[in-house]
Order: structure tokens, then sequence, then C-alpha cells
């Protein structure tokens, strides 16, 4: 059964958290490759997309900053990671931020 991992709200949202999670090369690189997708995807595919050269867990732990920030969605699906960018969310609270700092 799939399963949403914790998150912060949207109306908790931080902006110093945010902007500090973004403000590392390969997590801006991760979030760059989630924010060309509009649908869901394997966190392993953009991973391989992205080319990082960066160890797994070292992956591991750039997936979780970017989900403790609010930035990204993750669903658990078995041993699968399923992750979105939460758009509406970020433009509900920080217009425009996401467009400009990832440049896309």
């Amino acid at each position: 059964m799939p399963r949403v991992l914790p998150e912060p709200s949207a109306d908790s949202f931080d902006l110093t958290v945010i902007l500090s999670a973004l403000a590392e090369p390969g997590r801006r690189a991760l979030m760059t490759e989630l924010y060309r997708s509009t649908d869901p995807v394997d966190c392993a595919v953009v991973v391989e997309k992205a080319d990082l050269g960066l160890s797994n867990p070292t992956i591991s732990h750039h997936y979780r900053v970017l989900r403790e920030a609010g930035l990204i969605r993750t669903v658990a699906e078995g041993r699968k990671r399923i992750v979105k960018v939460r758009r509406d969310d970020m433009d509900a609270r920080f217009p425009g931020l996401l467009t400009a700092v990832l440049g896309t």
C-alpha cells in the first residue's frame, strides 16, 4: 500500500529552509529534473537522467532535504519512491519562486 512520507504543510513553509535546500548544486540539479516533469516519477529515474555522480546515500540525503523543505512529495510504493514537485503549494505560498530559481 502506498504511503506519503512526512512533509511540512504548505502553511508552514519557511523561505530560508527552501532557499537553503536549493542552494546546494546537487539538490538544485535534482529539482530541475523533477520540475521539468509534470507527472510523478521514480526517484531512481531522475538520478539517472541528472547523472550527478553522487553516492546513493548522498542522493537519499538530498531527496530527504528537499522533502523536509516542502519542495517535493514522496510516496513510498514498496521499495520504489515516487516523487513530485509540490508546484501548487509552492506557487500558492511563494509565487514564481521555483521558476526564478530553477530557470525553467
